[in-house]
């Protein structure tokens, strides 16, 4: 390790000031002065003899040189957490972490219930919460940044081989209207009745929306017909232009199950139109998989699959009892 020409708090650093922007800006979310900062990256630079950042501009730029460590960095990073996460498994879920991730949806309105399960079993594991777009969920379970992760969407064509995809569970989306709506008073509408309504919706290019289109599609609807008045970037925000009075909107059944017992949303039927997207559990079996990873697929996860029987035995026989041998995984290429 003395031969190596950098350590692990000049990559931690190169990585903040990558992220941040600048060196103030770093130094401050690393608690470390400026001047420190500016040090170790003179050091580094010494030691590998090559320039890191380009100087000449306001914000600090990385060089080639900087992007090739940068790269390099974070897979080594990875792997030490990933090391340390491993050895403290040897306590035996006496401690540890569990790192979920999820898109939009899943992450808001299934799966704090379900580490809200796990956290009762296991309270003295820490747990961690990562609500992303779908692509960029998939590409942090590639890179080890995260145990195992709910989509609702397609793993990017690139990762396909990477990670493993189970099909988990069926997520109807509901269409909802505003109580005092004529179509309230129907048991169910028509598909041309959808023509009437007016709309509102995530932005077309989420996930949802283009599931939603998918299977209006194929179920004899002609989307480009239906009238979106209004995009919001929420589902909490179209919940309640919803209800008040703004439009009809589909969303998922789990997250207006509130709404529905108030009696504050109406779900309306559309007759031979069923919209469900699948959930798929993802997780790279190239990585290690903590003892809490095991636990929370095996115990937790298959209370709430409704896809198939053959995907909560899948859950169950996916397991991990010894360090696989790590492989570098392709490093995310954009946010997504």
């Amino acid at each position: 390790m003395s031969d190596l020409p950098f350590t692990l708090d000049q990559l931690r650093i190169l990585k903040a000031i990558a992220a941040e922007g600048s060196f103030k800006r770093a130094a401050d979310s690393l608690y470390v002065s400026q001047p420190a900062v500016s040090l170790q990256v003179q050091n580094l630079e010494r030691q590998l003899d090559v320039p890191l950042f380009d100087r000449g501009g306001r914000r600090a730029q990385l060089t080639e040189a900087g992007h090739l460590l940068l790269s390099y960095g974070d897979r080594i990073l990875s792997l030490c957490e990933e090391t340390c996460r491993a050895i403290e498994d040897l306590q035996n879920l006496q401690g540890g972490t569990l790192i979920v991730g999820a898109s939009q949806t899943t992450g808001t309105y299934l799966l704090p219930r379900m580490l809200g399960l796990f956290r009762q079993k296991y309270p003295d594991v820490a747990v961690q919460l990562h609500v992303h777009s779908t692509r960029r969920t998939a590409w942090s379970v590639a890179n080890g940044q995260i145990d195992l992760a709910i989509i609702g969407g397609e793993v990017p064509p690139e990762l396909q081989d990477s990670l493993e995809v189970i099909p988990y569970a069926e997520d109807e989306m509901a269409l909802i209207l505003p109580m005092f709506h004529p179509f309230t008073r129907l048991p169910q509408i028509e598909k041309d009745d959808l023509y009437k309504l007016q709309f509102i919706a995530l932005d077309s290019q989420s996930t949802i929306r283009k599931v939603i289109d998918q299977v209006l599609t194929r179920c004899g609807i002609e989307t480009r017909r239906l009238k979106i008045e209004m995009e919001l970037n929420t589902i909490e925000a179209i919940k309640n232009a919803v209800q008040a009075g703004l439009g009809a909107a589909f969303v998922s059944i789990s997250a207006i199950e509130k709404e529905l017992q108030m009696g504050v949303l109406h779900r309306a039927r559309i007759e031979g139109v069923v919209v469900n997207r699948t959930l798929s559990v993802i997780f790279n079996p190239n990585r290690y998989r903590s003892k809490a990873a095991e636990a929370f697929t095996q115990e937790i996860l298959p209370q709430f699959a409704t896809y198939e029987p053959s995907a909560v035995e899948e859950l169950r026989e996916h397991k991990l009892t010894e360090p696989p041998i790590l492989e570098a995984t392709p490093l995310h290429p954009g946010s997504g």
